[in-house]
């Protein structure tokens, strides 16, 4: 929310200067995000006087000037404009001013052998219009050496205020100013006094009022409008015009620029109609699936019957609330008018806005809530702009429907404030704060909510506009009571098993990532869909609760992918939000190069799923899972590559981690070329440790020395290391301590995997005849998996 000083002003009588009322907005809650003084740009350009003009000797359309800038000789400069002549007034820019529409600083230099000592300037140069023909001309009576920015009223500061979704009376610079009278900044004046009209009645006109009618009462409650007949559509008033150059809006037309003017100055958006390009009259319903409509800013819209539109007999032409149409826009032929002024439902505005992608002023206020009891007056007052300076007469009001203006009434506790606030606040004074931000207080403190305010519904509102209005900063800090003695630690096991493992992902290399917990549809449909969206979604991109980490991280690995990271290993740690519950999970994501090309390795390497497998193993045996008795087992779903993934569980039906490879389909819709790995682990699903106190026994190494004995097998073809390292292990449970594959044979049909087992002995010593029984048994293990000793 843009406006500049001056127009503040004209709402708020105040002698506070720009310091003090840019402290005061952000002290009240209207974060200032930037002040901006455009007559700072026009340093070192003057209004100066053409003394003599005379023909450059060496330059046909060049003239040598004689400059007067007010300050003593005459300057010398040459200038090409066929405009420059003796007694003529413009712009001078000095040497050391820096040119607005190119960025040059101006020097003293020879131009075609002869000194020049600054430049007169032209409009496009100087980025106040197009006109580049010749250069600027003044009145003549206007003062010589005066600084330009002050002599065109261009040292005015523009404000950019951010303002929060709630604050929809802030959306208008009246609401800023009624802020800022409350906090005790000045008086704000009566809105008739700033439009300089008598009053704000609606405009009595002749006849009766347009033909509009409002068929879609959720959507569009409320449809006022009245005509005005014979205008000139010509440009818009000087000051008018540079309110809205200020803040950025490029003035149009009279007619569009009266509208644009009240959306900024009170918050209260507008449409106005052509006339002669409408057939029939006007009706806000529900579009139709499929309808189409050519929007102001030149794009075409498919609509459906969810949607608010403004039509007429043939054809829609307006986007209700969001945009107009460019079939029923005004132009400068315009003689007949009808000017809108209606009524839009917040929700369906910010459904059609995110549906279609499309945002504009009119949807932000809208959406927000404007205000729906100033209908009439906002009516009234863009039919008297558009008769005083477009001229025309008017015909009546139509009404059509009616907006909901039932009073919000709320019992308030003035001890509230120190309650919930943290600050004891006078009643007196919390009753004038209430009162100057437009509520009514009643001497049994029931306060009635102006009909702007349509965020407040509760006790709670009202004290925080006491808060903030009397001065957060003055809330005491007050230290929360401590019992003596050493705090008992707080966090819970959840939390504990967290921190364990966040510190060891880092430990391994793994860079931690934050990522958004709603994601787009497509995105929760490329993992399975999501069990959650929100009705009201702040973008379409974040719609839909996650069902997974996964989306997160892969958006992060493809923006890290794309500013230039080679080899990227992510995690985070994170709740997925599923039909029941939301679960706390640990997300992995490897992309890129494993290991970087070099002369000893040769190619660069990819991570692959035992990479995958690897973190998924080292973490949970973090998380203090029994990883020795885990089982890898099937396919971890349609997210994930064919054959190069898999489950570790604790049992057939409880799933502890996800791992392997992701779809190339899946990578690719998130712009991820090459392979890419990852893993799941679901931490609920990860056995609680049994509580044993807060010390752990002394570790004592075993006193007698491991042995360690190979063992080849031949095995069926379907056989999986996991089942014959598990089967190997259980031979002896109280003996063998560890089993691993350490070589793999396949040809000829044959395949053959080596275990090398390793064996403790407890309180003595293995015997022949012992270390053959437990080689028995190994052997007789590996049998019932179809697994034979190879001879």
């Amino acid at each position: 929310m843009k406006f500049t000083l001056s127009w503040l002003k004209e709402h708020l009588d105040t002698g506070a200067d720009l310091d003090t009322i840019v402290e005061a907005l952000t002290r009240i809650g209207l974060e200032v995000e930037r002040v901006d003084n455009p007559g700072e740009r026009f340093a070192g350009f003057n209004v100066a006087r053409v003394l003599t003009a005379g023909p450059h000797p060496q330059a046909d359309k060049l003239q040598v000037l004689a400059v007067d800038a007010g300050g003593g000789a005459p300057l010398q400069v040459v200038c090409g404009a066929p405009n420059a002549r003796a007694g003529m007034v413009g712009v001078l820019g000095m040497p050391g001013a820096v040119v607005p529409a190119n960025g040059i600083e101006l020097k003293v230099s020879a131009i075609r052998g002869v000194e020049s000592r600054g430049m007169m300037c032209s409009t496009r140069e100087l980025e106040l219009g197009e006109d580049h023909d010749g250069i600027v001309e003044l009145p003549a009576d206007a003062t010589i050496g005066q600084p330009f920015a002050d002599y065109a009223g261009l040292n005015d500061p523009v404000i950019d205020v951010s303002i929060t979704p709630n604050r929809q009376d802030c959306m208008g610079v009246r609401g800023i100013a009624r802020d800022l009278a409350a906090a005790g900044l000045g008086t704000l004046r009566p809105l008739h006094e700033v439009y300089r009209m008598t009053s704000l009645d609606p405009v009595a006109g002749e006849g009766p009022g347009p033909d509009v009618r409002t068929d879609d009462p959720e959507g569009c409650p409320a449809f006022y409008a009245q005509e005005v007949r014979g205008v000139t559509n010509a440009a818009a008033p000087a000051w008018m015009a540079a309110k809205l150059n200020a803040i950025g809006q490029k003035p149009i037309s009279c007619l569009v620029d009266i509208t644009n003017f009240v959306s900024v100055d009170l918050g209260r958006p507008l449409h106005v109609y052509d006339k002669a390009k409408l057939s029939g009259g006007l009706v806000a319903r529900l579009a139709s699936d499929g309808e189409q409509v050519l929007a102001l800013n030149g794009k075409t819209y498919t609509l459906d019957r969810s949607m608010t539109v403004i039509a007429d007999d043939v054809a829609v032409h307006d986007i209700g609330g969001i945009m107009g149409g460019e079939h029923s826009g005004v132009s400068d032929a315009t003689t007949d008018v009808i000017i809108e002024c209606a009524y839009f439902d917040p929700d369906h505005i910010a459904r059609t806005g995110q549906k279609l992608m499309l945002t504009s002023d009119a949807r932000q206020r809208f959406e927000r809530g404007v205000d729906p009891a100033f209908l009439d007056r906002g009516l009234a007052i863009a039919t008297r702009l558009v008769l005083d300076h477009c001229g025309g007469m008017a015909s009546g009001v139509t009404r059509a429907g009616h907006p909901s203006v039932e009073p919000r009434t709320v019992t308030y506790d003035p001890a509230l404030a120190a309650a919930l606030g943290g600050l004891s606040v006078p009643s007196g004074r919390q009753k004038d704060i209430l009162e100057r931000l437009g509520f009514t207080v009643s001497d049994d403190w029931t306060v009635t909510a102006p009909s702007w305010r349509r965020d407040v519904d509760g006790p709670a509102d009202l004290v925080e506009e006491v808060i903030r209005i009397d001065g957060i900063d003055n809330v005491p800090s007050t230290p929360l009571p401590r019992a003596s003695g050493v705090a008992r630690p707080t966090a819970t096991p959840e939390q504990k098993l967290e921190r364990r493992l966040r510190r060891a992902a880092a430990a391994r290399g793994l860079d931690e990532a934050v990522t958004w917990s709603f994601l787009s549809q497509a995105e929760a449909d490329a993992f399975g869909g999501g069990a959650w969206s929100l009705a009201n979604p702040i973008s379409e991109d974040l719609k839909v609760m996650r069902p997974s980490l996964l989306p997160g991280l892969l958006a992060a690995a493809a923006r890290n992918a794309n500013r230039g990271a080679t080899a990227i290993r992510l995690f985070e740690l994170g709740r997925r939000y599923l039909a029941d519950r939301e679960r706390p999970t640990l997300g992995v994501v490897l992309a890129g190069d494993k290991r970087a090309r070099g002369w000893a390795a040769g190619k660069a390497a990819h991570y692959d799923a035992f990479d995958a497998k690897a973190e998924a193993l080292a973490l949970l045996a973090t998380a203090g899972a029994p990883v020795d008795n885990l089982q890898v087992m099937g396919e971890a779903g349609g997210t994930w590559h064919p054959g190069q993934s898999g489950t570790l569980r604790l049992g057939p039906k409880t799933v502890l981690a996800a791992f392997g490879m992701i779809h190339p389909s899946t990578a690719g819709a998130f712009d991820l070329d090459g392979p890419v790995a990852a893993v799941e682990l679901y931490l609920d699903a990860i056995p609680a440790r049994r509580g044993s106190g807060f010390m752990r026994p002394a570790y004592a190494p075993p006193a007698l020395q491991a042995v360690k004995r190979d063992f080849a097998f031949t095995v069926p073809a379907g056989l999986a290391a996991d089942a014959l390292t598990r089967a190997v292990r259980g031979a002896d449970k109280a003996a063998i301590t560890g089993a691993r594959i350490f070589d793999l044979f396949e040809r000829d049909g044959v395949r053959s995997m080596a275990v090398e087992v390793t064996l403790q002995p407890a309180d003595r010593s293995f015997t022949d005849a012992g270390l053959k029984g437990i080689a028995d048994r190994i052997v007789a293990a590996a049998a019932k998996l179809g697994a034979t000793l190879r001879a």
